[in-house]
């Protein structure tokens, strides 16, 4: 605590006397907006005599989706539930004992949010960040954020980005999120690297606006398959063993890695664009534009010796490699009118090549091939408008050739029907075919190599969203989801699960009878004087011939908190306590040599609470976040597992910041 109070009184003294305050202006706006305004109002070689008007609505996010929001610098309960690895809200999820191991789910969305299938090794990629999650940055001056946060021994996780300007048209950014735990297992450490860098570009006359990014990623993980002797060791709660690294596990020389790298272009030029006489908007627009993306991806495991947990093996050394390289390119043209809406069409090609480096031959002679390459063309379109309190949205892509995909419809539509009250619905289509590694795998181990590329059939999702978002009431989410032909992975006989042997006959299977799933979700706070309280609740519910989706029946989240100024409001304090507790179910368990979670039904995990104390500060743009992570660890019993013969991490306290200063 010494070291707590050292940091805090210098974050105080060096930003009181070296910053200032920048007030928070919560705004949302279609960035498309932006590039409908005229020459800025005020000419560029005089942006630096006049940084005394900046404020905070100078410093502009943009999404993917081309959202605009504004940086902002409070203290939240929301921003202390995304203070976290993924540096998002892990309501619906699970985490391992180590930061970044990986993430079972309590919770799904059956969205697909690529029309294209992905190359797999789910569980392990959530740090992989896709196009959709790069922001862009619209900058006054140069911007920092320095993200920091303790690990788990010998390790720290930083994410620090640097945004800047040449000019109010060309606007740079570069980050890099690097990442190391040793864990308190035994063989679980991770490490991960993100390097991402930015530009948006917008020219003096408004015609010609361009975003690109650069993206180099990869995770590093080791594998010991989970407790060797879990009741004796782990749940009896032997303190011979309450240090963790004495803790028994399966494997002691196994790896896995996922390396990327990206390339993405997207840019517009204006061929008509007329103004209103007397606003800065345009009335009408008419526009062309070119998307470029260029990926390469691998997915690798490497041991040096074969374990009899997965079965006999071809080569004793295990080095099993997937790659995938796509290469995408969009054609569009853009209409835009202020009576009208918004309308967008295009075609687009889409190049795919997921392969290994040898091919394989089972004892009959059958072949199973080393690659999967095509080439897919498709159409797509876009609309919008708004109509009064009305907003609408439609996105369609369809597939006219190709094996992989075949359609994905969203669409939307919203009313603000006052002030702190707004009703939404939004309606999804898809079908495509599953992730590449349920298609074709190929592995030293002779039962993990398959080809279903030719006898699966594709996923279709259908589902309707109801959103109620009230300021007095609180947010009520209702979905209703269908599946069918649902892909998963699974032991193939309920035989080698009493063996205790799934883990050498895990197969890829599809669901043929369709599957319904539905959520509810509700988030209310309750405020009295310097005391609130933030609930979150979930229920869930599916519909099934076999049990192939597992998900528990309530997850909840509750946590009671005060938040008041102290010290002359030179500082703004949060601390509070943390409930979270979901009913047990058959959680899924994890198998390292994919990388990924599969169905068991033959254990039952949850039904435990998880308890967080956290005291959190703002003192300007800085915010410090001190917590101790379940710390009702010792005392509840030792039952509080992650995935099978996976647990959920200790008693431990982290501590870190959040800093954004600007020049």
């Amino acid at each position: 605590m010494k070291y707590i109070v050292l940091v805090l009184v210098f974050f105080t003294s060096s930003i009181i006397n070296g910053q200032e305050k920048i007030e928070r202006k919560d705004k949302k706006t279609d960035s498309l907006s932006l590039s409908k305004k005229a020459i800025p109002l005020k000419p560029i070689d005089k942006l630096k005599a006049d940084t005394v008007g900046i404020t905070i609505k100078d410093y502009k996010i943009i999404t993917f989706e081309r959202d605009t929001t504004f940086l902002d610098t409070t203290l939240t309960i929301q921003k202390e539930y995304k203070y976290n690895y993924l540096r998002e809200d892990d309501f619906e999820l699970m985490s391992f004992s180590n930061i970044g191991q990986a993430y079972n789910t309590l919770g799904v969305d059956l969205e697909r949010i690529n029309i294209y299938p992905s190359l797999g090794a789910t569980a392990k990629d959530r740090k992989y960040l896709e196009k959709e999650q790069i922001n862009y940055y619209n900058v006054a001056t140069p911007m920092t954020e320095l993200f920091f946060k303790t690990t788990l021994e010998q390790g720290q996780l930083l994410d620090a980005n640097l945004t800047f300007n040449t000019s109010r048209r060309l606007n740079f950014s570069i980050g890099y999120i690097g990442h190391r735990s040793l864990g308190k297992y035994i063989n679980s450490q991770i490490q991960s690297g993100n390097f991402i860098t930015t530009t948006n570009y917008l020219s003096r006359n408004g015609r010609y606006s361009l975003r690109a990014h650069i993206a180099a990623q990869n995770i590093l993980s080791q594998e010991n398959g989970g407790l060797a002797e879990k009741v004796a060791q782990f749940e009896s709660g032997d303190t011979d063993f309450i240090n963790r690294p004495r803790v028994d596990v399966l494997l002691d020389d196994t790896d896995n890695k996922i390396l990327g790298k990206r390339y993405y272009l997207d840019h517009v030029y204006k061929l008509v664009r007329t103004q209103l006489d007397s606003t800065r908007f345009e009335k009408t627009s008419l526009s062309i534009g070119h998307v470029f993306d260029y990926e390469t991806k691998y997915y690798q495991l490497i041991q040096s010796k074969n374990d009899t947990l997965f079965g006999d093996v071809i080569l004793t050394d295990i080095n099993d490699k997937a790659y995938l390289k796509t290469f995408y390119n969009e054609v569009n043209a853009e209409f835009y009118n202020r009576t009208l809406g918004k309308l967008t069409g295009g075609v687009n090609v889409y190049n795919y090549d997921y392969y290994f480096n040898s091919l394989f031959i089972k004892e009959d002679g059958t072949v199973i091939p080393n690659r999967l390459k095509g080439t897919e063309f498709g159409i797509g379109g876009k609309y919008e408008k708004r109509i009064g309190g009305f907003d609408f949205n439609a996105n369609l892509k369809y597939n006219i050739s190709g094996n992989l995909t075949g359609n994905l419809l969203n669409a939307s539509a919203s009313y603000d029907i006052n002030k702190g009250n707004k009703l939404k619905f939004t309606l999804h289509s898809s079908s495509r075919l599953p992730n590449f590694n349920y298609l074709l795998y190929q592995s030293e181990y002779l039962n993990y190599n398959w080809d279903n590329s030719k006898v699966f059939e594709k996923e279709r999702i259908s589902s309707l969203k109801a959103e109620f978002n009230s300021s007095t009431w609180g947010n009520l989410m209702l979905k209703y989801s269908n599946i069918d032909n649902y892909t998963y992975f699974a032991p193939v006989s309920e035989n080698v699960i009493e063996d205790g042997l799934e883990n050498a006959y895990i197969k890829p299977l599809q669901e043929n009878n369709g599957i319904s799933y539905l959520k509810v979700k509700y988030e209310k706070e309750f405020k009295v004087g310097m005391f609130a309280l933030n609930n979150t609740v979930m229920y869930q519910n599916v519909t099934q011939d076999e049990q192939v989706m597992n998900l528990p029946q309530i997850v909840t989240r509750n946590t009671l908190y005060f938040s008041s100024d102290v010290f002359k409001k030179a500082m703004y304090l949060q601390t509070g306590v943390t409930f979270k507790y979901f009913t047990s179910y058959n959680m899924n368990a994890y198998n390292p040599i994919l990388g990924e979670f599969y169905i068991q039904n033959k254990e039952e995990f949850g039904g435990y609470p998880l308890l967080d104390f956290f005291i959190n500060a703002r003192i300007k743009q800085t915010r410090i976040y001190l917590k101790a992570e379940h710390f009702n660890s010792a005392f509840s019993g030792y039952n509080y597992y992650a995935a099978p013969d996976y647990p959920y991490r200790d008693f431990v306290i982290r501590f870190g910041l959040v800093w954004n200063f600007f020049s």
